[in-house]
């Protein structure tokens, strides 16, 4: 009974942020983009960052796909020479936000002040004011920025643009421990970079 549970949840489609470690080459998105695309997965949102750790940048990919999709581009990604290290987990597993800024005309903020009040309750704030249109910033989940999206529609939303997602994982010490970790290492010792990859359980956790 639980074998048949364990395929049905690793054949059902959800969201995985992918993270990935990589030193700061020229020409890496690039090829991290191919692994995608070969495989017809669409990418929904990219955040590329420097890391904790210098010289060491972070990807966050997020996609739809089956946990065995994902276990199979997590393998295939860190076998890239630049990459370091690639962490796969569910929307449980991490702590993530977006940002989002909505333009609207200045006019119709002013006029009208339960629109103030709306943008209140929704967590926004001014960024910029200008004679034509007032700028504001929000961060949250997409149901949220969506959702404000939808309020302002009526007043005369003149633009929106959202960020790509940042997320930090919920349980682990990070990577920067784990580097250090195998700096220590003798050398000509075997440093095994797979270790979750190799580990059904372990595959979407630090």
């Amino acid at each position: 009974m639980s074998d048949s549970k364990d395929i049905e949840l690793g054949n059902s489609k959800q969201e995985f942020t992918i993270t990935v470690y990589t030193e700061n080459q020229i020409g890496i998105l690039n090829r991290i983009a191919i692994i995608f695309s070969r495989r017809k997965i669409n990418i929904e949102s990219l955040n590329v960052s420097p890391s904790e750790i210098e010289h060491i940048h972070r990807f966050n990919i997020l996609i739809t796909e089956t946990e065995d999709v994902v276990k199979k581009l997590a393998r295939q990604i860190e076998k890239q020479v630049e990459v370091l290290k690639v962490y796969a987990n569910t929307n449980d597993d991490i702590i993530w936000q977006e940002l989002a800024l909505y333009k609207v005309p200045t006019e119709i903020v002013a006029e009208k002040v339960f629109v103030e009040r709306l943008l209140r309750e929704n967590g926004a704030r001014v960024v910029v004011i200008r004679k034509n249109y007032t700028i504001f910033e929000t961060t949250g989940h997409r149901s949220e920025t969506d959702k404000l999206i939808e309020v302002l529609q009526p007043y005369g939303l003149i633009e929106f643009v959202r960020s790509a997602r940042v997320a930090i994982i919920k349980d682990s010490e990070g990577f920067n421990s784990k580097l250090r970790e195998f700096e220590r290492l003798e050398p000509g010792q075997e440093v095994i970079e797979n270790e979750f990859l190799d580990k059904e359980k372990n595959v979407f956790t630090m």
